[in-house]
């Protein structure tokens, strides 16, 4: 071998051992890079679940706790009765004392109420007069503080709600923040009020919604799902029983739900069960339950108030009688001629007939008669023989009223008989008058009315009228109508009574049309005893919530008030208009101004205008064919807005509708999403930029909500000395803060 091919193979032996030396090294440095990658993973992968903690456990904290604080400091600084503390600690008491009272409101948050009223320990003595002062033994800071912390636990939810619209962690923060430093929130959770409580229960829905929805995205059907379905129906329950403003509530739910259905109509990889599963799961859990939560409520509240009260005339004649204190049980059994007695309309949430001295402005002008929901010496009547009847053989012989009489009815107070003609009813005016005309030696054939027996609920003989059990028709003899009552209240000169006419084709198994003897007095016969009438809880539940919605109908504006600044107007809200004096307005009255933030009620009327023109904007450019967004993007987009400007829309524009007398705090639960949609308005308005200078920009107005929530506090915590000295934060003269 030549000496070049020996140096050849020499160095090619070298390279092969330099190339086997070389190659662990390779590999070392391989397995040294991805040991790197997978330490720089799970360091990140430990940030994530760090900020994730941050996000889902500390931040909530903070800001509950701050909540909290904030709800509850100088809660007990002004110990006088402050605004409707004087209507809701009343029933507070009436829940301690157990005795029945009336209210347009359902009953959930009065009985939570008089859950805190225990708490404290109260024996529900006092008569919470507007403005008195509480009393030593009455522990009423923490009745507030009860109150304080729904309003607190708003909060958290509110954050809660915005990261599950996928909004941005500062994002969500802000609308916390905005929900915590709101200055009418915050001053009307810290008293005795419903008000709270319905806030809470509108924030927890509209979690619901989120949290739910997001599963039906992710895995319908797990745990999680059925936890949120479940909790969905329970919240919408009980904000439809503190007040029944949380249909609305219910309403957003349920345009969402349908339009849900109606996507999964179309996925034809669904299959039929699954479909069927969905709609069922739906109609358990969002219809059944939230009804079964109501209807419990009430249960719950016919239990508790088994005294007699001051509401008692607004339920049925049977319904007092089982009520503990009442006397129906006196009643003589069986009516005769001579008797004294009340008359109980049998419609839902009927009255007692009534009248009084004052005359009608129209018509007949003869004296008023109307339907009382209260007990008065003006509901008592005799019954007494029509006109030209003969002298009785034996007058002290007693007389039972039957079926197909002809009687009088004499008004007690007046010495009047009812009476009705040919006259035009003030307010119905197709129908008849019905009136009090001429006295014991003065009438005429149109005061007489013919007794129909309808029904006896108690006994089979229907011959004979008896106390509470019978119902009967009164036909008026000349004309033939029937005496009716109905849902339509008088003008301020008939009191807001129920109007009272006689219906010229008369249905005769109207309920309206049908009445019962509900008190009864006669010294000739003996007294019924107890034991013979049974209520049911069905007819007491519709007859109480009847009776609720013609109260709330009965509710109009009053011009009375207008002085105090109390009444406003929905169109006054969204822009912050008006503001409203919660208390005395003297010197050295700690005051209470029920104002909200400024820049979040000016902002969030922004955001909802902003967000039309965003969907007007998004609409054109994708009949463009722009593709701005991803299907999920536009998903996520579309839900955000459904639920901040739907909610707002759905709880707002029914007060336009409404013919009640409204107050400024009727738009509450409307501005809470009224900050959601301003949050996620702000969130997408600053998604263009990196997130750490789009977390600044939300940090900034963070801090601005913060720092014009520090100037307004005191009208949430209350203020002493002249009102004038916060002249400056008279921003609009139409908030009247000062004289």
């Amino acid at each position: 071998m030549s000496t070049l091919a020996q140096d050849g193979l020499r160095k090619r032996v070298r390279e092969t051992d330099l190339a086997a030396e070389e190659e662990p090294l390779i590999e070392a440095g391989i397995a040294s890079d991805e040991k790197e990658v997978k330490i720089e993973a799970k360091r990140q992968l430990d940030a994530e679940r760090r900020w994730e903690f941050v996000i889902q456990i500390i931040i909530p904290a903070v800001l509950t706790i701050t909540s909290i604080w904030t709800h509850c400091y100088k809660i007990g600084w002004s110990d006088i009765v402050v605004w409707d503390e004087a209507h809701f600690g009343k029933f507070a008491s009436h829940y301690i004392n157990r005795d029945f009272y009336f209210d347009v409101h359902p009953p959930l948050g009065k009985i939570l109420l008089g859950m805190s009223g225990i708490i404290a320990q109260y024996n529900g003595s006092f008569a919470f007069e507007s403005g008195a002062k509480y009393p030593t033994e009455l522990n009423y800071p923490v009745m507030r503080i009860f109150c304080a912390l729904f309003g607190a636990f708003t909060v958290p939810v509110a954050y809660y709600t915005a990261l599950g619209m996928r909004l941005s962690s500062a994002a969500a923060v802000l609308i916390a923040v905005m929900t915590l430093t709101d200055i009418a929130f915050l001053a009307i959770s810290r008293f005795i009020l419903l008000d709270s409580m319905l806030l809470f229960f509108t924030t927890t829905s509209a979690l619901c919604l989120v949290k739910f929805r997001e599963y039906q995205k992710l895995d319908p059907f797990s745990f999680e799902w059925w936890f949120w379905l479940a909790f969905s129906g329970l919240s919408l329950g009980t904000v439809l029983s503190v007040k029944w403003v949380g249909l609305f509530a219910i309403a957003l739910v349920g345009l969402h739900t349908v339009e849900d259905l109606w996507e999964m109509l179309g996925d034809l990889k669904m299959p039929p069960r699954t479909y069927i599963n969905h709609w069922l799961a739906r109609i358990v859990f969002l219809i059944l339950v939230p009804a079964s939560v109501y209807i419990f409520s009430f249960w719950l509240h016919f239990e508790i108030l088994n005294r007699s009260g001051p509401g008692d005339a607004q339920m049925s004649s049977l319904f007092q009688a089982n009520l503990i204190g009442n006397d129906f049980h006196e009643n003589p059994l069986q009516v005769a001629y001579g008797s004294k007695v009340t008359l109980k309309n049998n419609g839902r949430g009927g009255g007692l007939l009534h009248s009084h001295v004052q005359r009608f402005p129209t018509g007949s002008e003869q004296q008023q008669v109307t339907c009382y929901h209260h007990k008065d010496a003006n509901n008592e009547w005799t019954i007494t023989k029509p006109w030209n009847s003969p002298e009785p053989e034996r007058p002290d012989e007693i007389e039972f009223l039957k079926n197909g009489d002809v009687i009088r009815l004499v008004h007690i107070q007046t010495g009047r008989n009812l009476h009705s003609h040919v006259v035009k009813a003030p307010i119905t005016s197709s129908e008849n008058e019905v009136s009090c005309y001429g006295n014991a030696t003065i009438g005429d054939q149109n005061d007489h009315w013919k007794v129909e027996i309808y029904e006896d609920v108690a006994a089979k003989d229907i011959d004979i009228v008896r106390s509470l059990t019978t119902r009967f028709r009164l036909r008026h003899v000349m004309t033939g109508c029937l005496l009716r009552s109905h849902a339509v209240n008088l003008p301020q000169w008939g009191f807001k009574q129920a109007e009272v006419i006689c219906q010229k084709r008369g249905d005769n198994s109207s309920i309206n049309n049908i009445w019962n003897i509900e008190q009864h007095w006669n010294d000739k016969l003996p007294p019924g005893g107890k034991g013979l009438y049974k209520r049911r809880f069905w007819n007491d539940f519709i007859d109480l919530n009847v009776a609720m919605w013609s109260s709330n109908n009965a509710l109009t504006p009053d011009p009375d008030k207008e002085p105090d600044n109390l009444v406003s107007q929905p169109w006054q809200w969204p822009l912050l208009l008006v503001g409203l004096r919660m208390c005395g307005w003297g010197d050295d009255a700690v005051k209470f101004f029920l104002l909200g933030h400024p820049l979040i009620w000016w902002g969030s009327a922004v955001s909802l205008v902003v967000f039309l023109g965003l969907m007007l904007f998004y609409g054109v450019r994708s009949q463009r064919q722009c593709k701005d967004w991803t299907d999920d993007e536009w998903d996520d987009f579309w839900f955000a807005g459904k639920v901040g400007f739907g909610g707002w829309f759905l709880h707002y524009l029914p007060f336009w509708i409404m013919g009640r007398v409204t107050y400024l705090h009727h738009y509450f639960p409307a501005l809470y999403f009224g900050i959601l949609c301003l949050g996620f308005i702000l969130d997408h308005a600053t998604k263009r930029f990196s997130s750490r200078v789009q977390a600044i920009l939300l940090s900034l107005a963070t801090v601005a909500m913060i720092a014009v929530y520090l100037y307004f506090a005191d009208f949430a915590f209350g203020f002493t000395g002249p009102a004038r000295n916060y002249a400056a934060r008279q921003w609009l003269k139409t908030w009247r803060f000062y004289d």
